[in-house]
């Protein structure tokens, strides 16, 4: 069996959201949640509305942070690989957002703006930056991931820099 048969046997391999990031999501959430409980308070007082329209406001208030929390709760990925390329969701300035591992020239380590990432660049020059500090679980496994998948489509070997 070469290396490619055996890569396309492989399932596709999922990267989610790193768990401390997920506090700081929600945490910023309830932050703002929070504001607008006061706020709403704050309006109730001074224009006099009925005390029901609090009691609404934290009622909206508590939905959304159950409903944020299921959110944030499931496992939504940030890269997908798979025997035939790679995918990138949620990451700001990632550049190309998707790409076959045939357009991939090679898998390299950077850290930019004091961020580790890992950037692949593309045969046409374009590349995808990933950092690694999104992505849920070990970081190595993820560089090592991408690594395989590369060298198992026919690709360059991968460089650290």
């Amino acid at each position: 069996m070469t290396p490619a048969d055996a890569s396309q046997e492989r399932p596709a391999t999922e990267f989610g959201l790193a768990p401390q990031l997920r506090a700081r999501l929600m945490g910023a959430a309830l932050l703002c949640l929070g504001g607008l409980l006061a706020v709403g308070s704050l309006l109730v007082a001074v224009l006099r509305l009925p005390p029901d329209t609090i009691i609404g406001v934290a009622v909206l208030v508590v939905v959304a942070i159950f409903a944020l929390g299921f959110v944030l709760v499931r496992r939504w990925f940030v890269v997908r690989v798979d025997a035939t390329g790679y995918r990138v969701r949620f990451v700001r300035g990632a550049g190309v957002r998707s790409a076959r591992w045939a357009d991939v020239e090679d898998v390299q380590t950077q850290t930019r703006a004091k961020a580790r990432c890992v950037v692949l660049r593309l045969r046409d020059g374009r590349q995808t930056t990933v950092p690694v500090d999104l992505i849920e679980g070990d970081r190595e496994a993820f560089v090592r991931e991408l690594q395989d998948r590369l060298t198992a489509a026919g690709g360059r070997k991968p460089r650290r820099r």
